[in-house]
């Protein structure tokens, strides 16, 4: 008993330290290239060709269609060939789909590209190297620490891809997607060797479909849904309402998610990183609570950046706390499957969303979208709720 304490509390080995370091980082630098798009993408494929408000939305969230699609293929082909195999081919194909939307100039060609972008689907295989290269106890804090890294990728990609946008141009933000995908292959070949997924017993996909995780992947999908259609509709508000150059954007973003961690650190410590039903409902009450605002009191500077701080605290708590809780349920030699299938659920919210942004806004009031988001939220808390009891 006293040896398996000593286990617990022991430091990580330098390579779970490396391993961990190295995802997280190709993690980083591949959404970074999503994330410094979608602050002004909806007002970049507004001006294109042949766009209308639906194709704008399907611009912004054509990624998560094909995202959703092949996670799950390609989290259980890297149960048999090798994570990084996988991930080499999917940064591949995520550069091709950037270069394509960087040289277009309709919508169509944007579209296309981001639909490329999306087929690079990685994100589960990536999550499923990390359970692999570190042992369990260690698991839920790499995860995290992953976690931390993608929100510190997106805290600054909405500060760089307005400036870089206004500065040279949206296609430069497809050309940096591509070059970071190709730093990011490269980063992998500093991974310790002799990292293994766990042997698969068959190609039946039916421990990934179990109450409990189809449970978050529901969740999962409505909190991308929400997150997506918000961003169709944000840039809009933001300049014609309230008048703010598109370079001043990620001052609203940025400022909003520094303040809003006073209320997700809370949530995290509550929670002890299991992504218990308590602190899920609270942090969707908070994504509720935040797009209810949005929608009926966007009239000034200060109430759009209170709601803005309300809905990035449940919404940065529940992006770490879902997979974190997948992770623990998910059993050992299904973990890629099961992880493609919540990932092909977030990507699939993505696409949703994307669509739904671009509907609603269709009548010029970004306020229709987020009161459809506070929908979303209402039958995500009321589903919880259910679950609970």
């Amino acid at each position: 008993m006293e040896t398996e304490s000593r286990n617990t509390n022991a430091a990580m080995l330098p390579g779970e330290k490396r391993a961990t370091g190295i995802v997280a980082s190709v993690a980083m630098l591949r959404m970074f290239g999503l994330f410094a798009l979608l602050p002004v993408l909806s007002l970049y494929a507004a001006g294109l060709e042949n766009a209308t408000p639906l194709l704008v939305g399907l611009a912004v969230g054509a990624y998560g269609l094909t995202q959703a699609g092949l996670q799950i293929p390609l989290g259980a082909l890297s149960d048999r060939i090798g994570r990084v195999p996988v991930i080499l081919g999917g940064l591949a194909v995520f550069a091709i789909g950037s270069i394509i939307a960087a040289l277009g100039d309709d919508i169509w060609s944007v579209i296309i590209g981001r639909l490329l972008q999306g087929a690079g689907a990685i994100s589960a295989t990536l999550t499923a190297l990390i359970a692999d290269a570190t042992r369990e106890q260690y698991r839920t804090r790499s995860m995290a620490f992953m976690g931390i890294g993608i929100g510190l990728s997106f805290m600054l990609a909405l500060i760089i891809g307005p400036l870089l946008g206004a500065r040279f141009g949206v296609p430069a933000l497809f050309w940096l997607a591509a070059v970071l995908a190709l730093i990011a292959g490269l980063l992998l070949r500093g991974l310790p060797e002799g990292i293994k997924p766990p042997k698969p017993q068959d190609w039946s996909l039916r421990p990934a479909f179990n109450a409990d995780l189809l449970r978050l992947d529901f969740y999962v999908f409505l909190l991308h849904a929400i997150l997506t259609a918000s961003f169709v509709a944000l840039p809009f508000l933001l300049t014609n309402r309230l008048e703010m150059p598109v370079t001043s954007h990620w001052q609203m973003y940025v400022g909003a998610l520094l303040l809003s961690l006073f209320g997700t650190i809370p949530l995290i410590m509550s929670d002890e990183r299991q992504g218990k039903a308590r602190t899920i409902g609270i942090a969707v009450a908070l994504v509720l609570a935040g797009q209810l605002m949005l929608a009926f009191g966007s009239i000034g500077v200060v109430p759009v950046f209170a709601a803005l701080t309300i809905f990035f605290a449940g919404f940065n708590f529940l992006e770490a706390g879902l997979p974190a809780r997948l992770s623990l349920l998910a059993e050992g030699h299904a973990r890629g499957a099961s992880l493609g299938v919540f990932s092909s659920a977030q990507f699939l919210g993505a696409f949703v969303g994307g669509l739904i942004g671009g509907r609603f806004l269709a009548g010029g009031r970004p306020a229709d979208v987020f009161f459809v988001c506070a929908l979303l939220a209402a039958i995500w808390l009321a589903s919880s709720s259910l679950f609970r009891r």
